[in-house]
This record gives structure tokens, sequence and C-alpha cells, in this order.
């Protein structure tokens, strides 16, 4: 079996940036965009701990650290100060690390 190159396809993302000096107003933003585009806020320690299963999209905080936790379908990702959260092209959120973040995307100038 060889492999096969491919390149992504060029598609326009909406994003924002958790700095890495967040104040509390701003870590506010970055979970109400996702609340309000997602199935919304859910409980998160007996989801954390595996009692309940994860929601297929849902925003929390995290009470042992006060990280924000995001929930697709694939699990919880959990956003640190610096990343960037993506609405990707399917409407599903996730964080990106800073320096993939900017490998892969650039500004869109209306």
């Amino acid at each position: 079996m060889t492999t096969t190159k491919y390149r992504k396809r060029p598609v326009v993302i909406e994003a924002m940036q958790l700095p890495h000096s967040a104040t509390p107003t701003e870590g506010m933003a970055v979970y109400h965009w996702v609340e309000s585009n997602t199935d919304g806020s859910f409980e998160p320690l007996d989801v954390i701990e595996g009692k309940k299963p994860y929601p297929k999209s849902g925003v929390s905080i995290d009470p042992r650290d006060g990280r924000i936790i995001i929930s697709t379908l694939e699990g919880l990702h959990w956003v640190d100060l610096g990343d960037y959260v993506i609405r990707g092209v399917a409407g599903e959120f996730y964080p990106c690390k800073p320096e993939i973040f900017e490998q892969s995307y650039e500004e869109v100038i209306d």
C-alpha cells in the first residue's frame, strides 16, 4: 500500500483566542460564544469522572483548575490560556494551540 498526498481545502472558520493574560470577562466571552452555539452548559464533575457520558456538544468550567472544557463527539477538550477556540465548518468547536493556528490559518479581511 502506498501513501497519497492531500492538500487541505481552503475554508473560512471563526475563532476566538483566550489570551495568555485573559481577564474573567475575556474568558466568559469565549465561554458564552461556545455555549450559545452548542447544546449549552453541562455539569462537569460527573462527566470528568466518567460517571456520566460526555454530551455531544457543550461547554463547562473545570472546577479543579478553572479551565474551559469543550465537549465534542470525540470527547472533552480543555482550553489553555493562549489557545484559540475554533468553530469548524460543521459548527463544531475545539481548541487549537497558537503555534498550530498560526501555521494553519490567516485572517480574512473583508
